[in-house]
């Protein structure tokens, strides 16, 4: 029967295996996210690779609980579970809930705060020179002396011009937020369903169990 215990057994350890998978795409995920933000240095897609590193250990958990059918580490797997998917669902919509503007000024923030070499690595990477028209002249970046040569390789274009960093990062950084909150968000939604056959496989009874009990019954001697 669908419902029984080796059903759902079997239910379970496939699930913890599809988080694995799950988690390793969400680290996948949060470093790619790293990169693209390479000047902002964003907390919210550390916390995503925080999530995907959290839920390998505790599907590893869930594994060894679901072969043993042990209540003890069950019970803490639903718990760190449902702590889990607050997490990774609050940092999803957070990621969803940022606007352009937003991620503007989180972009000019970092790159205020990072040294000259993070900016010239940034301006190689992404062939641009400064970050912005309108962000504050006193903050330095490196010569873009060779970033020239790559924009404008002919010299006789008097009308070529670099542009600016932001406008290379800024479908890079949106992007990335985007991808990080609709796949942590459909992922966290699956964690509910962990809960929820977690807790029913808890309450059943090993059938094998049942059968030593009747077979060799247990007997309270007084004396």
């Amino acid at each position: 029967m669908c419902g029984g215990f080796t059903c759902s057994k079997n239910a379970l350890i496939a699930l913890n295996v599809l988080y694995i998978i799950v988690a390793f795409i969400l680290i996948g995920v949060a470093v790619y996210g790293r990169a693209a933000s390479l000047v902002t240095n964003l907390p919210i897609v550390g916390g995503i690779l925080a999530c995907g590193i959290i839920l390998i250990l505790i599907s590893a958990l869930g594994l060894l609980g679901a072969v043993k059918h042990h209540q003890v580490m069950l019970f803490f797997y639903m718990v760190i579970l449902f702590l889990l998917f607050l997490i990774q669902f609050s940092v999803a919509c957070a990621c969803l809930g940022v606007n352009i503007a937003q991620q503007e000024q989180l972009a000019e923030q970092g790159w205020s705060r990072v040294g000259n070499n993070t900016r010239m690595e940034v301006q190689e990477v992404f062939t641009c020179c400064g970050f912005d028209d309108t962000i504050d002249k006193s903050i330095p970046h490196p010569s873009c002396e060779n970033i020239y040569m790559r924009c404008c390789p002919n010299p006789n274009d008097k009308d070529c011009v670099c542009r600016p960093c932001m406008k290379k990062l800024q479908d890079t950084i949106n992007y990335a937020f985007k991808l990080c909150g609709w796949i942590g968000l459909f992922f966290s939604l699956t964690e509910i369903a962990g809960l929820v056959l977690t807790r029913r496989y808890r309450n059943l009874t090993d059938p094998d169990e049942k059968l030593a009990t009747a077979i060799f019954p247990r007997h309270n001697f007084t004396y």
